[in-house]
């Protein structure tokens, strides 16, 4: 069968990736046609666009580059009617993908939804959409079900992808620090997010806290699609390490962790490391973001347990001063760091297990042989 699958950022070019290779089991003559990545491209997928020239972050920065995202929805229809794929598959990205998926219903292709867009926290009219154009939707937050519930539109619930990378990877590369030259100081990790916009505002910020915490040593979790040059830029003279590739091996060997929002959140809990969530964004998008968005955290980590587990400083809370003093606390108060490590042992639960990329596959695979 040939399956076409729309992902516009890194996370959903990784969870796309795993998703390809269970396919693959299933399916010996799938072809995958795709907007995506390196690691899709990686499992035999023909990517059309990198998602790098995909992504762009916020209400202003939407409205400044409106021309090419229409550019780009245009030519993706026509690529979509020229491959004639059986199935759309499309990964979260729904500013894009529910357009194309409008399109596709339209042209009786099958329309699978693979990670729901978040309409939980806003544009929840988007549902009505969603119930009229996608065949299928699947859910990878437990709280996504009881949401589409409400709204009598039935979803599976299949777990989260995030278990099944960190299952699948070496719980320790032993050669981690000597092949990346660092020293023997304990590291904190530095993932100032995968967009250049994001990186310019808040690795800055970040990197404040060098020259504070002297007995450690900071090293930042290079995005794929960022040319190492950029961080350069940004870091000036000061002595900091990027290992690009390597993020759940970084994360592993971390005390601690300084994480813009985002899908590394949830990474770095899995993986059981004290972090402090950080954001601070255009004001303009901020300040429209503050009046249509209803959720109260803004970190998946903190969204899932409902509740504040890990510590956001957002927008005019990210300062040095904050930022040093819950650094501080995470790396110092022992009664702090046990009720957190115990917080992350009941987030992994309420994940459910792994499977989750395999279970997405059967579903997917069993709706198109029907």
């Amino acid at each position: 069968m040939k399956y076409y699958i729309i992902a516009g950022e890194a996370s959903g070019d990784l969870h796309a990736s795993n998703l390809i290779r269970e396919l693959k089991l299933l399916d010996k003559n799938s072809v995958f046609r795709a907007w995506g990545g390196d690691l899709m491209q990686q499992q035999g997928a023909e990517i059309v666009k990198h998602y790098r020239d995909l992504a762009f972050m916020g209400f202003a920065e939407v409205l400044m580059n409106l021309p090419a995202i229409l550019r780009n929805i245009s030519y993706c229809k026509k690529d979509i009617l020229a491959f004639a794929p059986d199935v759309l598959i499309l990964v979260d990205y729904p500013g894009f993908n529910l357009r194309i998926a409008e399109f596709a219903k339209a042209q009786q292709i099958k329309v699978i939804y693979y990670i729901s867009p978040q309409i939980w926290a806003w544009k929840k009219g988007r549902v009505h959409t969603i119930k009229r154009v996608v065949d299928k939707m699947m859910v990878i937050l437990p709280f996504e079900k009881d949401f589409y519930n409400n709204y009598q539109f039935e979803v599976d619930f299949v777990g989260h992808p995030l278990l099944d990378a960190i299952a699948s990877e070496p719980k320790e590369d032993k050669t981690f620090i000597d092949a990346n030259h660092l020293s023997d100081k304990p590291v904190i990790a530095l993932l100032p997010g995968s967009r250049k916009q994001e990186i310019s505002k808040m690795l800055e910020i970040m990197l404040q806290m060098v020259n504070e915490f002297p007995y450690y040593q900071f090293v930042i979790g290079g995005a794929p699609s960022i040319e190492l040059t950029y961080y350069e830029t940004i870091i000036g003279s000061r002595k900091v390490k990027i290992i690009h590739g390597a993020t759940h091996q970084l994360l592993r060997h971390a005390r601690a962790a300084l994480i813009t929002s985002g899908t590394a959140t949830l990474e770095a809990a899995l993986l059981k490391v004290p972090e402090v969530v950080c954001y601070k964004g255009n004001p303009i998008s901020y300040a429209i973001a503050r009046r249509l968005v209803h959720i109260k955290y803004i970190s998946l980590v903190n969204l899932i347990m409902d509740r504040q587990v890990v510590t956001e400083l957002i927008q005019d809370k990210l300062t040095k001063e904050n930022l040093k003093y819950e650094l501080d606390q995470l790396l110092t108060n022992s009664i702090q760091s046990a009720k957190l490590q115990s917080d992350y042992d009941d987030l992994i639960t309420k994940l459910g297990g792994p499977g989750a990329s395999s279970k997405a596959a059967k579903i997917i695979y069993n709706l198109l042989d029907q």
